[in-house]
C-alpha cells in the first residue's frame, strides 16, 4: 500500500497538469482565427464607392467611401499596409477628408507613402461617385405637337437632361425621301443651338417647318 500511494498521487497531478494547460492553447488559437467586427450598412439612401486599388511600396493601400448626394459622411480601408505608422495615420486622414470633403488632406508625418496612396484611391473614388451622379441624372421625356402638314403629319419626342436636350425622336413624318434625307440634319442642329432656332433644310421646308413648331412646342412643355 506505501508504494501504490506516491503512484496515485503522481497520476492525479499529471491530470491536474494536463486540465490546467489545455483551455489557454484553445483560447490562442481562437484569437488567431477570430473574424474581424462586421461593418454596419450604409444609412439609406446613401452610395457605397469602392477607390481604386494604390500599391505602394509599403504595401496596398484601398478605400471605401459613403457618400450621402455629394457629401463624404464615412471613409473605411479596405487595405492597408501592416505598419505601426500607417495605423496612426488612418484615424488621422480619415479626419481630414471628412472636415475637408475632398482628398486634398495633408500628409501624415511619417507616413508619407501610406498618405498618398490613400489620396489616389479616394480621389478615384470621389471621380467614380461624380460620374455616377451625371449618368444618373433624372431624364424628362416630352413629346411636341402633331401637326398636319401638306406632305404628312410631323411629330417630335424631346429628351431632356436638366434643361439640355440630349436627344430628339421623330414620332411621326412624311414618307418622301427628302424628309429622310433632312431629320438626322435637323437633329443635329437642334443638338448645336439648344432650340428650336434652327435653319430650315433646303427641298425639305414643309417638314423643316412642322418639326420646328413640334420641337417648340415640346420645350415648352417641358417648361410649364
Amino acid at each position: 500500500m506505501k508504494r501504490v500511494i506516491p503512484a496515485l498521487v503522481l497520476s492525479a497531478a499529471g491530470l491536474v497538469t494536463v486540465w490546467r494547460y489545455e483551455p489557454s492553447v484553445a483560447t490562442g488559437t481562437s484569437t488567431e482565427v477570430a473574424a474581424p467586427a462586421s461593418t454596419p450598412s450604409a444609412p439609406s439612401g446613401s452610395t457605397v464607392v469602392t477607390g481604386s486599388t494604390v500599391q505602394t511600396e509599403k504595401g496596398p493601400v484601398q478605400v471605401e467611401v459613403t457618400f450621402d448626394g455629394d457629401k463624404i459622411t464615412a471613409v473605411r480601408m479596405l487595405q492597408q499596409p501592416n505598419h505601426p505608422q500607417t495605423t496612426a495615420a488612418v484615424p488621422k486622414l480619415i479626419a481630414s477628408t471628412l472636415e475637408a470633403q475632398s482628398a486634398d488632406v495633408d500628409t501624415v508625418s511619417g507616413a508619407t507613402i501610406t498618405t498618398e496612396g490613400y489620396k489616389e484611391s479616394l480621389q478615384a473614388a470621389i471621380d467614380k461617385s461624380a460620374t455616377s451622379e451625371t449618368s444618373n441624372a433624372t431624364s424628362e421625356v416630352v413629346a411636341g405637337s402633331a401637326l398636319t402638314t401638306e406632305k404628312g403629319p410631323v411629330q417630335v419626342e424631346v429628351t431632356f437632361e436638366s434643361d439640355t436636350i440630349k436627344s430628339v425622336r421623330m414620332l411621326q413624318q412624311p414618307n418622301h425621301p427628302q424628309t429622310t434625307a433632312a431629320v438626322p440634319k435637323l437633329i443635329a442642329s437642334t443638338l448645336e443651338a439648344q432650340s428650336a432656332d434652327i435653319d430650315t433644310v433646303s427641298g425639305a421646308t414643309i417638314t423643316s417647318d412642322g418639326y420646328k413648331e413640334s420641337l417648340q412646342a415640346a420645350i415648352d412643355a417641358k417648361g410649364a
